[in-house]
């Protein structure tokens, strides 16, 4: 069975998220619906890095790390990396509409109900990300908020 862990800041970010999982973890999929109507497979990404990021509009670290995660996702999509934002919330779909059209993602937004546990693992927290390798293994998760630095170093670090 999987148990995730939380990883810390840099320097050390880069080794946890290298070392986190072992490489005989299991591939991991999942199917949401998106806030554009299509549904979501994580397969489809096969491939790609993708990261999958738990987040709420109430959540003030989740929006402060939403233009890092725009920014990422705008300098890998076409390449080696995806980002899939999760909302995780009650929350009417044309408010939840507005506020990432306010906010210029251009990334998918998924939506799901809120819960501690999801296809990937636990949620202890709003963010949460998750990082599935190109191979559809999960390797990493963060609890808190990422900058475009942690992500830009591991990404960096494994096409070494």
């Amino acid at each position: 069975m999987f148990h995730a862990r939380p990883l810390l800041r840099l320097p050390v970010i880069t080794l946890l998220w290298l070392f986190m999982f072992s490489a005989a973890a299991e591939t991991v999929d999942f199917e949401l619906p998106g806030l554009d109507g299509k549904r979501y497979r994580l397969s489809d990404y096969r491939g790609k890095w993708v990261l999958v990021n738990y987040w709420a509009t109430w959540c003030p670290p989740c929006r402060e790390e939403l233009p890092e995660l725009e920014v990422f996702h705008n300098n890998h999509k076409d390449t080696d990396a995806v980002v899939l934002g999760v909302a995780m919330e009650r929350i009417e779909m044309p408010r939840l509409k507005a506020f990432v059209d306010e906010q210029f993602l251009s990334y998918p937004i998924l939506i799901a109900k809120p819960a501690a546990r999801t296809e990937l693992g636990r949620v202890p927290g709003l963010p949460t990300s998750f990082l599935v390798n190109p191979e559809g293994k999960l390797v990493a998760r963060q609890v808190g908020p990422l900058t475009l630095e942690d992500l830009e170093s591991f990404i960096d670090s494994t096409n070494e």
